[in-house]
């Protein structure tokens, strides 16, 4: 009898253990309204693909700009805990790169950080539109 109460325990820890993985901070889709950009990431495994874009084969992730194809590709990243990571991007031209952090501040908001490079900016309009340096990313199913 103790040896089915301990399978059965270890087996609910292991359980936890892979749902606690498949929600990893740094694989998801968030989201900002107010610049109608947005962040489609995996950082762990690296497999998102830019619509329209296979060019650039399998990434990090990239930042888009909703209603555009316009983007800004990550190249590279570096996830220091499950609340920060730092990005390295490339606008999809190649002509402009910038280095962020990605810091997950709860279950839903996220902030993005510019910390070098080139201005961040998107097309809004048929102009370019200036991100700022900092602004909130929240998470969408």
């Amino acid at each position: 009898m103790k040896k089915i109460i301990l399978l059965t325990i270890l087996q609910m820890c292991f359980t936890m253990l892979f749902a606690q993985k498949e929600d990893k901070s740094f694989r998801a889709y968030l989201y900002n309204n107010e610049y109608s950009v947005y962040l489609r990431i995996n950082l762990y495994d690296q497999d998102v693909e830019v619509p329209g874009q296979s060019l650039y084969g399998k990434l990090p992730g990239y930042l888009g700009k909703e209603h555009n194809s316009f983007c800004w590709v990550i190249t590279s990243c570096k996830v220091k805990n499950e609340e920060k990571a730092e990005l390295q991007l490339i606008n999809d031209f190649g002509s402009e790169d910038l280095t962020a952090t990605l810091t997950r501040v709860n279950d839903s908001l996220y902030v993005f950080r510019q910390e070098a490079g080139s201005t961040l900016k998107v097309p809004k309009n048929g102009k370019w539109q200036k991100l700022p340096k900092r602004f909130v990313l929240k998470r969408r199913k």
